[in-house]
């Protein structure tokens, strides 16, 4: 039917990137939905960002993604997380509406050049000798490729859930795909069972929100793309209740009607994510648990309740739902849900996201055993990149550690696994200062523009981005402040004068003191973007700390370049433990620095393990030469 250089099986969040991203790399791309519906179809929440995931989101646009784009085009309420705490966490938010945030990114699919979007449930890879060489169609057709992305998200043996009942079903009642699974065992792919669910939707005008706490966006929004400067005005509020001591009882009293307590549920959810039967009896101590009440959109009623994921059947969902302030007189429009869906253990995947035995194979998302939209579309956006690099015959192109949350998020599937749908948090980020969203652009546009996918208009705006804070910085360290100016403007500011002669730099480190306020004392001030006066107040005022953590990474960095040869074997090491062996030989690490981060690797392994690549460096002196970085 067909000749492409890369197919996508799979048009959601994961699926839109890889496809995008491969195409603006050159490579003519199919990308195939089981129904052109489900293009980037937002099936649980309203919303993109949060903490930790707005953090990849502005990755992704730093790197020349589209998901960031679409939300600054379709957001109806934006929000900063985390402003009470420090930068590190900080962490945007915004509430779309869903119907318009598929019509954009499903347009932008169909005016992307080398790009065909097509409906077709994909139900085989060809391959030959171990190598995608191609991808069947339900109806016969057949599109041969050089290189396929798997991005199937919940569709794969989807099966859902409410209460006794139980049918095949992809998310929002779309149809499943359901004989791509035996194909990849063929294969040799082992699939596991996860499992993910959805609280009802409610009828907003049944609603009575002057019983709930109103939840209002931010004043001053910030756009996810750093295209954008200004993204227009918030359009909706969100609405905070709670259950209670009733609702608890009603959960409670039906909890073997559950499908998940009812034994129905095979597939193991989300452990950050629970359905709210599960909070009820794991957390029997607390006496109530939040819910948010989030528009789906501007010309919808429906509303999300943010926190209350079910699969109880529906009568007793709406007399849970019911007993709770604000929702007394809910109408719903759609039941909750669990479902249960086929996907891969990540530890198959290498850096790459490339399947391990099955060359020109990437996976990406949901499939991968991560949840969230934000996870998916990063993980789509790298196995598209190193799709299309792939058949260019270049290296892969692979985010650490320390340079990129996205980094972390991969790092972690393909080293660790996860036995669990996986959720990227801050706390998983051990360098999370140096990664912080708002820097996005500085640490990632440069990569971007080096693989061929961050445009020319992107790479000018950040080039004039980082030397306008380059030099605002270097000004500010060089402005010289008289004591006498000092200590009157830091009495007004309520802080203790300087004795000394001092700089505008010295004075905004100061905690009382920030970027706007020097402008009373500094008759040179030029005129700067937020973003530029956000990284010029955040640089300084966090020298000193981000000066240690660049240390930690220098150390970090040592152990990620002891480059570990691809066919050591580890079961001929003396001084290794056997599951270490294992675990080693299973993941094959591509670093030292990976190899310790391996689940069931300790760190006398790793020792032996640096000695024994030590005497495989040894020069004719017989010394030791551990500069294993080329």
């Amino acid at each position: 039917m067909g000749q492409y250089d890369v197919v996508v099986i799979g048009a959601g969040h994961a699926g839109c990137e890889a496809g995008l991203a491969a195409a603006r790399m050159g490579k003519k791309t199919l990308v195939l939905s089981i129904q052109l519906e489900a293009v980037a179809m937002m099936a649980c929440n309203p919303a993109i960002g949060g903490t930790g995931k707005g953090q990849l989101v502005r990755e992704i646009d730093a790197l020349g993604g589209e998901m960031g784009i679409v939300i600054d085009k379709t957001f109806i309420q934006s929000r900063m997380l985390n402003r009470a705490k420090g930068p590190a966490v900080h962490s945007p938010r915004a509430q779309a509406d869903k119907a318009r945030y598929h019509e954009v990114m499903k347009a932008t699919l169909e005016s992307q050049e080398n790009l065909d979007l097509k409906q077709g449930e994909a139900v085989d890879l060809l391959l030959e000798d171990g190598r995608v060489r191609g991808v069947l169609l339900r109806t016969g057709a057949v599109y041969r490729c050089g290189a396929a992305v798997l991005a199937t998200g919940t569709f794969l043996g989807g099966r859902v859930f409410i209460g006794e009942s139980t049918y095949e079903s992809g998310p929002g009642g779309l149809a499943p795909a359901t004989l791509l699974s035996g194909a990849l065992a063929k294969h040799g792919l082992a699939l596991r069972r996860f499992k993910t669910g959805t609280p009802a939707r409610a009828r907003a005008r049944s609603l009575h929100f002057e019983r709930m706490e109103e939840q209002k966006g931010d004043e001053d929004r910030m756009p996810f793309s750093f295209m954008n400067e200004d993204i227009g005005e918030n359009k909706v509020s969100c609405w905070l209740t709670y259950t209670n001591a009733r609702t608890h009882e009603i959960i409670m009293e039906n909890l073997t009607r559950s499908s998940l307590y009812g034994g129905l549920i095979k597939g193991v959810g989300p452990r950050y994510c629970p359905s709210i039967e599960d909070k009820v009896n794991r957390f029997s101590d607390k006496e109530r648990h939040q819910l948010f009440i989030e528009p789906e959109g501007l010309s919808t009623d429906e509303v999300y309740i943010q926190g209350m994921s079910t699969s109880m059947p529906e009568d007793v969902q709406a007399a849970f739902y019911r007993s709770i302030a604000g929702l007394e007189d809910a109408v719903f429009a759609r039941p909750g849900y669990s479902i249960e869906y086929d996907c891969i253990d990540p530890l198959s995947l290498r850096p790459s996201l490339e399947h391990k035995t099955v060359e020109g194979l990437f996976c990406a998302g949901q499939f991968n055993g991560t949840s969230g939209y934000e996870e998916a579309a990063a993980q789509g956006l790298m196995a598209g990149i190193n799709a299309a690099r792939k058949l260019d015959g270049a290296d892969p192109f692979v985010l650490d550690r320390s340079e990129a949350y996205i980094g972390v998020l991969i790092d972690d599937l393909v080293t660790k696994g996860t036995d669990e749908p996986y959720r990227m948090m801050t706390s998983r980020a051990e360098y999370r200062l140096l990664l912080r969203q708002d820097n996005a652009d500085l640490r990632l546009t440069e990569a971007g523009r080096r693989i061929g996918l961050a445009s020319e208009a992107r790479y000018v705006r950040y080039l004039r981005a980082k030397n306008e804070i380059e030099a605002e910085i270097g000004r500010l360290r060089a402005a010289a402040v008289s004591p006498e100016t000092a200590e009157a403007f830091l009495i007004r500011r309520g802080t203790a004068p300087a004795q000394v002669r001092t700089t505008l730099a010295e004075l905004l480190k100061r905690p009382q003191i920030d970027y706007a306020a020097l402008a009373e004392i500094d008759p040179e001030r030029q005129k700067l973007s937020r973003h530029s006066q956000s990284q010029v107040e955040i640089q300084i005022k966090y020298e000193g700390y981000i000066s240690k953590q660049a240390e930690q990474v220098a150390r970090f960095k040592k152990l990620e370049n002891k480059r570990i040869p691809s066919d050591l074997d580890y079961f001929a090491l003396e001084g290794i433990r056997m599951e270490a062996k294992q675990r080693l030989s299973h993941v094959r690490p591509l670093s030292v620095g990976q190899a310790a981060r391996i689940s069931g690797v300790s760190p006398a392994d790793v020792n032996v393990l640096l000695i024994h690549l030590a005497r495989g460096k040894r020069g004719e002196s017989g010394e030791v030469n551990y500069c294993t970085d080329n």
